[in-house]
């Protein structure tokens, strides 16, 4: 390789993009093995990495099921539903629940799940922006802040899905990034061999991330470059933040009317200063 091949190969690993340019969910969500490593994150017990750690869902699910009367006369559709640990829960409720996940891995072990627990759970993989059906729900949930890895042209097709899928009454439950863990995110450039104990790839890799702040669009990206002996791949994480009004406008642009603001989706008061907050809309 040529100076001028390593000098264009790391010009564009620094290229910073505009924001939301590049959409790469199916990287994380249908690569053999990154998915495996993501489901081992969902099932860790003790961590919010990929999931809530278990206590939280635990206490989310019994204030949803109370907050919204679940039971045998209602229905419940899980947007980003991974493993099945919020479906699983709510099914026992005796409301009908789907679930749609773009993981073959989770979507697997969420069925299996349900077999061995006896539990009646309609699971669908699939890219959510995608998803369509006849059904109708009384619930929608969209949780650990999956909205804000969406672009705002995406975003906006999610709403207008969501209140197509509703039955009349029926509500949104979803979480999101706060501009507190916004004005947290600084801008960095590192790079790893074997980068997070061999998360991006079986084989030997080169890790090169780039952490980039877009202060006008609030929106927060970590670019990853994964660099092999045959390959090189791209993957961006990016997050969108919020506070209530910019979250509320979109909401209201999309026809929902009642909105309702809470810390997390365990229902607790919602309180500023904190790193995420949660918003039923109907």
């Amino acid at each position: 390789m040529t100076c001028k091949n390593i000098f264009d190969v790391l010009k564009q690993i620094n290229h910073r993009p505009r924001p939301f340019e590049f959409y790469t969910a199916d990287s994380l969500w249908t690569d053999e093995h990154i998915s495996k490593q993501m489901l081992q994150f969902h099932l860790d017990k003790s961590v919010d990495m990929a999931s809530r750690n278990h206590p939280f869902i635990d206490r989310s699910v019994d204030w949803i099921c109370s907050h919204f009367n679940l039971g045998a006369e209602t229905s419940v559709v899980d947007f980003g539903c991974g493993p099945g640990l919020y479906t699983s829960r709510l099914a026992k409720s005796g409301t009908a629940v789907t679930g749609i996940d773009f993981s073959g891995n989770s979507i697997t072990y969420a069925r299996e799940t349900a077999e061995k627990e006896g539990l009646k759970v309609n699971y669908v993989q699939a890219n959510y922006l995608d998803f369509e059906t006849a059904d109708r729900y009384d619930l929608i949930t969209m949780i650990m802040c999956d909205f804000c890895a969406l672009s705002p042209e995406q975003r906006a097709k999610m709403l207008r899905k969501f209140r197509s899928l509703l039955k009349p009454g029926g509500a949104v439950l979803l979480d999101v990034y706060s501009l507190v863990r916004f004005a947290g995110l600084e801008e960095s450039f590192d790079y790893d061999f074997n980068r997070f104990d061999g998360f991006w790839s079986p084989d030997d890799s080169y890790c090169f991330m780039n952490s980039f702040k877009y202060e006008n669009e609030k929106v927060g990206l970590d670019k990853y470059t994964i660099i092999e002996k045959d390959r090189i791949r791209v993957v961006y994480n990016w997050l969108q933040h919020f506070d209530a009004d910019s979250l509320m406008r979109e909401l209201l642009d999309a026809g929902f009317t009642e909105v309702e603001l809470y810390k997390n989706v365990a229902g607790d008061e919602f309180e500023e200063g904190h790193t995420e907050f949660a918003v039923i809309a109907r």
